[in-house]
């Protein structure tokens, strides 16, 4: 099978549209979907930040929403028509995925990361018989068509706008997962959110849902408007003075916080700002070292690395919806379509901070056998 995809050659390049060939079909445990939108996330961008790690060439793009258009057998609990919005990867067999807790599976970096193949998966080639990497996220769906194991992807109602779904899978999913099961933050909780991007405002719009007082900080005007919007106190990353401020928001300090940013220094005051008993998740990854200032972890305060938001994809993304639904999660408002063939340009509004949440919007060809 012959379609479009967008290819990144090399760490350096841009993207480029080209394209590819699926030789096979989906096997046992595998579904093919047609790809109706895919969400550009800061993970898929950050391939180029750690050059010699993850394979190329690839196709990219791990936020795929589609319709199924094949199964690969009655086992998969899907069926050719239906509408799915596809998440991570994971093995369903280790501790971890047996406990209910997929994001931390055993094998996540190899499936989902640095190149792990499913036994008897579809190759993957270029038009010319190259080989692509193994599928990302277990998707590769910067695509018209991916190839994805059936236990990530989750079966939506139809009446739903499909192609806008995919960010629930990955970005969506970590704010809000944060948030609703990591902290379980409920009426009279305050939670502090650093960093005003895709995965942040998710969690301000859970925070909010959840009838908790949330502060959202960040340095640019614009998506402090945009948490203002969702019912956050909107609060200036800088210059000096951030624990004090939030501290005198939240009534003394937050129950909560969760820094997307990385930021050494705004972790450190985010733990400053917490009460005692107070929580910090990160959900960034780190790329320097991490010091703790002295007395940061006193009085029973904690920090722990959130890894997609401890969420069950299969429970929360149905939750997420139903409260798009109740108007309580208008994750469309941070969404920005682009064709497929404009993968480039959803790259650099994204890296310049233009856009929240570019989705990607393959055009429909059908495939070509």
């Amino acid at each position: 099978m012959r379609f479009d995809a967008a290819v990144l050659r090399s760490y350096e390049e841009r993207f480029a549209v080209e394209e590819v060939i699926l030789d096979g079909g989906p096997a046992a445990g595998e579904i093919l979907v047609r790809i109706a939108g895919c969400g550009m996330c800061r993970t898929d961008l950050a391939v180029r930040r750690s050059a010699g790690r993850s394979p190329l060439p690839a196709v990219l793009g791990h936020e795929g929403a589609g319709v199924v258009v094949e199964t690969g057998g009655p086992d998969t609990g899907l069926s050719v028509g239906d509408h799915v919005v596809l998440s991570y990867d994971s093995c369903g067999r280790c501790r971890s995925c047996l406990a209910a807790a997929p994001a931390y599976c055993d094998s996540f970096a190899s499936l989902n990361l640095f190149g792990g193949r499913a036994q008897g998966a579809a190759r993957f080639t270029d038009a010319a018989g190259g080989a692509l990497a193994p599928r990302w996220f277990g998707q590769s769906a910067f695509a018209e068509y991916a190839v994805v194991p059936a236990r990530n992807a989750v079966r939506v109602d139809p009446s739903l706008p499909v192609e806008l779904l995919g960010p629930l899978g990955c970005g969506f999913l970590t704010g809000a997962g944060a948030v609703l099961h990591s902290f379980g933050a409920g009426p009279g909780d305050t939670v502090v959110v650093l960093g005003a991007g895709a995965v942040g405002l998710a969690a301000v719009m859970a925070a909010g849902a959840a009838g908790a007082v949330t502060v959202a900080v960040d340095r640019h005007p614009a998506r402090l408007a945009l948490a203002e919007r969702f019912h956050a106190v909107p609060l200036y990353a800088g210059p000096a003075g951030l624990p004090d401020r939030i501290r005198r928001l939240t009534d003394g300090g937050a129950r909560y916080a969760l820094d997307t940013t990385g930021s050494a220094a705004l972790i450190n005051d985010a733990l400053r700002a917490l009460r005692p008993t107070g929580l910090l998740g990160l959900v960034a990854r780190l790329h320097t070292a991490l010091p703790i200032e002295p007395g940061a972890l006193d009085r029973g305060r904690r920090i722990s690395h959130l890894c997609e938001g401890d969420a069950v994809p299969g429970l929360l993304i149905p939750r997420l919806l139903a409260l798009w639904r109740a108007g309580l999660f208008p994750f469309d408002r941070l969404i920005r379509t682009y064709p497929l063939a404009c993968v480039n340009e959803a790259e650099q509004d994204c890296d310049a901070g233009r856009v929240v949440k570019p989705v990607l919007i393959p055009e429909p060809t059908g495939g070509r056998r």
